[in-house]
């Protein structure tokens, strides 16, 4: 396999390389697999060094990719039932939510939450800091409210539905919430210091409160738990933006298993996938996916998909049988880590080069 380097895979100033990483790609010009590096790492005489390789079969933290593949899919399948209505106040089901907010407006990032706010210090959701409706500003908030409107309509915790409603279905057999189910998995940060710093320094987010106020930080490497800390220290490992584990060869099955929906119209309504797919008031923005462009020989299409702190990022390509993933630990390394963003521009041009060359 190629050996990727710093200079000549990420485009990005002064960033590290992930300590592992894997490129995977099905579409109908040319496959791809590649992986390099190791999954987990070790303090060597104060330097970071490789222990365990990655490989094809490795269990990743999601990230916010969990915002699509649990969170997103089950509401498709909610709404193609006709048991969740995109354009109904929160309040229709949870009752002591917010009422000028709706599911639309969470899926579109656009109702107005706070970006981000320690739940495991305040478990209780402060008031919108913006004006729904009026401007897009990603939340975790909302899509952690879209997790608890999934639990409230089916009646179940949202693990177990988004079982019923999206792993079981599509033969996802290793995607699962909280834990993975092998222990071969990517260690995803070396504690919980990123998370310390944005509570004593209030950026990005200015919130009012100080790391001192929660005691129960991990100060070691994390492996087997999610690296999100509204996930892991108030949620249990279950929640609607982040909380999955997968792996590469099941995030290949869901991205195919999107670009074909049509084929699956025993799960949900071709009509309410195409409106979750088509672009909002932003035009990078759908229902819950983010959209990219991708130039393919002589066209261009778009690519549907979501990135995750940690270091995934998926997507597809509609009708197209294209499915793209990246995985990696981005997070492992001493210095600036690379921008998962950078590594999923970095899959996508790969794609487009490679789409042209075959």
């Amino acid at each position: 396999m190629r050996q990727p380097t710093p200079a000549d895979q990420f485009a990005e100033a002064d960033a590290v390389a992930p300590a592992g990483i894997v490129t995977a790609a099905r579409t109908p010009w040319f496959d791809l697999n590649e992986c390099t590096g190791h999954r987990t790492v070790r303090w060597n005489d104060g330097e970071l060094a490789g222990q365990d390789p990655m490989t094809l079969e490795t269990h990743h933290d999601l990230a916010s990719v969990t915002k699509i593949v649990a969170t997103t899919t089950a509401l498709i399948r909610l709404v193609s039932d006709r048991l969740v209505d995109l354009d109904a106040p929160l309040r229709t089901y949870l009752s002591h939510s917010y009422e000028a907010i709706t599911v639309r407006e969470l899926l579109l990032h656009r109702g107005g939450l706070w970006e981000w706010w320690p739940l495991y210090v305040q478990p209780a959701m402060p008031p919108p800091r913006y004006r729904p409706g009026r401007a897009r500003h990603y939340s975790d908030l909302g899509f952690i409210m879209l997790g608890q409107v999934i639990s409230a309509v089916t009646g179940l915790r949202l693990d177990r539905a988004v079982a019923e409603l999206v792993t079981r279905p599509l033969g996802l057999t290793s995607t699962t919430y909280s834990r993975p189910t092998s222990a071969e998995a990517a260690m995803s940060i070396l504690d919980d210091r990123a998370e310390m710093t944005m509570l004593d320094t209030g950026r990005p987010y200015p919130v009012p409160y100080r790391s001192s106020d929660f005691t129960r930080w991990r100060m070691a490497p994390v492996v087997g738990q999610v690296a999100d800390g509204n996930a892991h220290h108030a949620l249990g490992g279950v929640a609607g933006h982040a909380g999955l584990f997968s792996t590469v060869p099941d995030l290949l099955k869901y991205c195919a298993a999107l670009s074909r929906y049509e084929d699956y119209d025993r799960l949900w309504r071709p009509e309410v996938v195409r409106e979750f797919f088509a672009p909002g008031p932003d035009p990078e923005q759908a229902l819950g996916f983010r959209r990219y462009e991708l130039t393919l020989r002589d066209e261009t299409v778009t690519v549907l998909g979501h990135p995750g702190y940690v270091g995934c990022a998926i997507g597809f390509v509609p009708r197209r049988d294209i499915a793209l993933v990246v995985a990696s630990n981005r997070l492992l390394v001493q210095g600036t880590p690379t921008p998962t963003d950078a590594l999923w521009r970095d899959l996508l041009r790969t794609a487009a080069e490679r789409s042209r060359s075959a």
